[in-house]
């Protein structure tokens, strides 16, 4: 379980959000929202042990986070981010390969059967087997997007952390992601990513965390965080709200024109 109690985030002593207060629990999917610049991503920074909070505590187990050793979190927590600077004289597997560092002393690599069948499994699931021997310098952006989240893949942690996970990513492509991403938690993973698409993270997300207005505004079911006055406080926009056999599903308010459209 991953515990947050009164965390306040922020960059430069500057408080972006506070008052944080969640129990993850083992095998959850979550979907952090908010607005851009609400701190989102520095939430999962801190939620990996890479950025200190301002306040409060975050435990791992029993354990407080920032007690870890970096070893320790980097086997315990894998962090997937498309903000990497570009391994340009790298290949695919290569990139891959990283997420396996944290099974091996730093003095000794070696690569293990373990290893490669980990890094063919995390192929296997973004559907880039097959491509391991491209430089990164020759995929399209959404293709560099699955890498990292193979990278994370293959680290093979209990707890996956994933910043936009579908950006650059076609609509396809993007839900393969997302229902791969259902599918580890289903298994016992424990995922906690950033979305920006409210319908996607009300229909593959276990509960929603939502930051605006330098708090958490709310943390629970999708039903109980998508209503309509929750995102127009965070986001500043009217939505109409549709419950729907699959969940809930919000909408932007009627335009000028007289149609709806989906809010993302």
């Amino acid at each position: 379980m991953i515990a947050l109690e009164a965390v306040a985030i922020g960059i430069a002593q500057r408080t972006l959000v506070q008052g944080i207060d969640a129990r993850i629990a083992d095998g959850e999917f979550l979907a952090v929202l908010g607005p851009n610049g609400v701190g989102k991503t520095t939430l999962l920074r801190a939620l990996c042990g890479i950025r200190p909070t301002l306040a409060g505590r975050i435990t791992l187990g029993d354990a407080p986070l920032r007690s870890l050793s970096p070893t320790q979190r980097a086997r315990a927590i894998a962090f997937v981010t498309s903000d990497e600077a570009m391994l340009e004289t790298l290949r695919v597997r290569d990139v891959v390969a990283i997420g396996r560092y944290p099974h091996h002393p730093w003095w000794e690599w070696s690569e293990t059967t373990a290893d490669d069948a980990a890094i063919e499994d995390a192929l296997r699931a973004v559907h880039l087997e097959g491509e391991e021997q491209r430089l990164l310098t020759t995929l399209s952006s959404g293709e560099r997007q699955r890498v990292w989240i193979a990278m994370g893949l293959a680290q093979d942690t209990p707890v996956l952390l994933l910043d936009e996970p579908t950006s650059h990513l076609d609509v396809r492509v993007a839900h393969e992601i997302l229902a791969l991403l259902r599918r580890l938690a289903t298994e016992g993973r424990t995922v906690i990513c950033v979305l920006h698409d409210l319908n996607d993270a009300a229909g593959y997300a276990d509960r929603l965390m939502l930051l605006g207005c330098e708090r958490m505004l709310a943390y629970g079911a999708p039903d109980r965080v998508l209503t309509p006055e929750l995102i127009e406080a965070a986001y500043g926009i009217a939505v109409t709200r549709i419950d729907t056999p699959d969940g809930p599903r919000v909408f932007s308010a009627v335009n000028s024109a007289g149609d709806e459209r989906p809010s993302r």
